[in-house]
């Protein structure tokens, strides 16, 4: 961007910030019906351009009309219809219990919101993760930015479009471009910032906001392992795993990152999951680089990133089990199974973020749960096993976002459930209830009696009688 551009863009980001903030103390006072009103406006927009968003996304990097469906519409249709049905009982205040202590006076938690805020999405579920923060900042009365990803162009455009069309600015405005647009953005003192992305970014956008003391959601990633226990349905387990995994090319922040599998069922979950792939990509053995149904890797870039991360296996032994084949030109990966991994490969180490999965063996659950707990807290853990006590095990000596027992992706669904990371995966929570929080502040409201209170007797001068209320009050209360 050449100094004028800079200059001028960094005027828009200005101007829109200043009328949001002001419109924000405004909303304040909104309802529920006024912000439900907002919610249907953009949930009527998105059902009459469904198909604008596929092809949008499509053009991007051709993922199927059908994915695009399930993982980018739908999710954040759904998040719409959830906040609807729900948002008169979550702006309610909650009552809370008073202590003996407290006699006379009454307390209640209300949700305000927090005011202007900030959405920077990241490219691989590019409408769905810049929609669906957006769709709790409304439920909570805020006012937003939303800064789509440059390196999905098409639907970026197509967010600013439906933005443009159904928002007034000062209520909701899109800013596209790269990382100096997000530096302008990061640089202005939103309220709340809510990121995803890669927990490298992630730290810069904390370092930003810690600039303003502005609050932050950071939903990051991180290697997310499965288990596959000896005591377990081979096929149920495979078939779950190959489509979490290899669903949007792998380029999904809970896919399975790496899978550790019992060394007595070690082969035949291997065979099994090669199986599968095979029915869900190329039942016809046309090649997956010919199905409808799988789509590519973002960009070049991205390809590369993969390719380093496959040859640096390959040169220190790790075994192909099936796929590896590559198209630079289409940005085509195939979906690669790899096992005889080692500690030194880039594939354990990094997060591959793609369509390769290394398979690990274990001896004992126990050697399961120490690998995982010599490395990163995970955003999510999946666990398949026929036994109960496996899970419980897992549940209680590890700690992730998000664990999973029989099936691994679907939490993202599932709007009752908190989705976010811990540590470096990430922290602060979305989706359902637990948006509105994020893009909310719990005011703590308490209403005292005029005249003789509980405290009263506490007040200096501190003479007998108020040392021995002090005294009961340290032993009892």
């Amino acid at each position: 961007m050449e100094p004028q551009e800079q200059v001028i863009q960094k005027s828009k980001i200005e101007e829109v910030f200043n009328r949001q903030k002001e419109w924000s103390l405004k909303l304040r006072k909104s309802t529920a019906i006024h912000r439900i009103s907002n919610l249907n406006k953009m949930q009527d927009w998105i059902q009459a351009h469904k198909e604008d968003i596929r092809k949008a996304v499509y053009a991007d990097f051709k993922k199927p009309f059908p994915e695009t469906d399930l993982s980018e519409i739908f999710v954040v249709t759904s998040e719409i219809n959830h906040a609807i049905k729900h948002l008169g009982d979550w702006m309610k205040p909650k009552s809370v219990s008073t202590p003996l202590t407290m006699v006379g006076s009454k307390s209640n938690i209300q949700y305000e919101p927090k005011g202007a805020a900030l959405i920077i999405a990241p490219w691989n579920f590019p409408f769905n993760l810049a929609m669906g923060p957006l769709v709790s900042a409304l439920a909570a009365g805020c006012t937003a930015i939303v800064k789509p990803s440059e390196m999905t162009p098409h639907t970026s455009a197509l967010i600013r479009r439906l933005v443009e069309e159904v928002f007034e600015p000062e209520l909701v405005a899109v800013f596209e471009g790269d990382v100096e647009v997000s530096q302008m953005l990061l640089a202005m003192p939103f309220d709340h910032i809510f990121f995803t992305g890669s927990p490298s970014v992630g730290k810069i956008v904390m370092k930003a906001a810690a600039e303003n003391l502005s609050s932050v959601t950071l939903e990051l990633g991180g290697k997310s392992p499965a288990i596959i226990d000896r005591n377990v349905d081979i096929v149920d387990a495979a078939t779950k795993v190959a489509w979490g995994k290899f669903l949007n090319c792998g380029q999904t922040c809970v896919a399975p990152d790496y899978v550790l599998v019992h060394e007595e069922v070690k082969d035949a979950f291997i065979e099994e999951l090669s199986v599968q792939m095979q029915k869900m990509y190329d039942p016809k053995s046309k090649g997956i680089e010919n199905s409808r149904d799988y789509g590519r890797i973002v960009n070049r870039k991205h390809w590369n990133r993969l390719n380093e991360l496959f040859e640096d296996g390959t040169s220190k032994g790790a075994k192909i089990i099936f796929g590896g084949n590559s198209i630079g030109e289409e940005n085509y990966f195939e979906p690669t199974l790899m096992s005889e991994v080692k500690e030194d490969m880039k594939v354990i180490q990094e997060e591959i973020f793609g369509p390769i999965l290394p398979i690990i063996s274990y001896s004992g659950i126990e050697e399961a749960i120490e690998y995982i707990n010599l490395k990163p807290k995970p955003l999510s853990l999946y666990v398949f096993s026929n036994e109960n006590h496996v899970p419980d095990q897992v549940l209680q000596e590890t700690s992730a976002g998000a664990v999973v027992i029989n099936d691994c992706v679907i939490q993202f669904l599932q709007k009752e459930l908190p989705f976010g990371g811990v540590n470096t995966s990430g922290f602060g929570k979305a989706h359902g209830y637990f948006g509105f929080l994020a893009f909310s502040n719990e005011k703590a409201v308490m209403k005292q009696r005029i005249g003789l209170t509980a405290s009263r007797p506490l007040y200096p001068p501190y003479g007998f009688s108020g040392k021995k209320i002090l005294k009961a009050l340290l032993k009892w209360f």
